[in-house]
């Protein structure tokens, strides 16, 4: 599992023009599926997402998380995160997991965000998306286990 994140002023996601879910403070994160993937690597990346200090306190200092900001998360499926491009100009996604199994993978993952007592929003699994984002900072993560 692959998740890149990003500490966002607002977000949305548009599915054929139209919005579908947007929030305002918290983290945009693009999750990836491999093969391998189980239920640890979602409840760990769940949890360490839920708890990381990438928020500012009164000091400015990155030292609060989304449950301490009452942030909300919003959640995009993003099998290109394993795109592998060693090889000619077009990526390959033989690592990404197979639609299915991904599909699952997302919304257990959504369900157990929303389990750390997080606000979800979740983009559309499988359309084609327009994300839109005001990264904050920036600052951007990649959580990998």
């Amino acid at each position: 599992m692959k998740t890149v994140i990003q500490r966002v002023s607002r977000a949305s996601v548009k599915v054929n023009c139209s919005v579908i879910s947007s929030i305002d403070r918290g983290i945009l994160a693009l999750v990836g599926f491999t093969h391998n993937d189980s239920e640890d690597e979602l409840i760990w990346t769940a949890h360490k997402l839920a708890g990381l200090r990438i928020f500012e306190d009164n000091n400015c200092k990155m030292n609060l998380s989304l449950k301490d900001t009452a942030g909300k998360v919003m959640v995009v499926s993003q099998f290109t995160l394993y795109a592998d491009v060693r090889k000619g100009r077009r990526p390959a996604f033989v690592d990404a997991a197979e639609p299915n199994r991904a599909k699952f993978l997302y919304e257990r993952f959504c369900d157990l965000l929303e389990a750390e007592d997080i606000i979800v929003e979740r983009g559309e699994f499988g359309a084609r998306m327009e994300v839109e984002l005001v990264n904050d900072g920036p600052v951007t993560i990649i959580i990998e286990r």
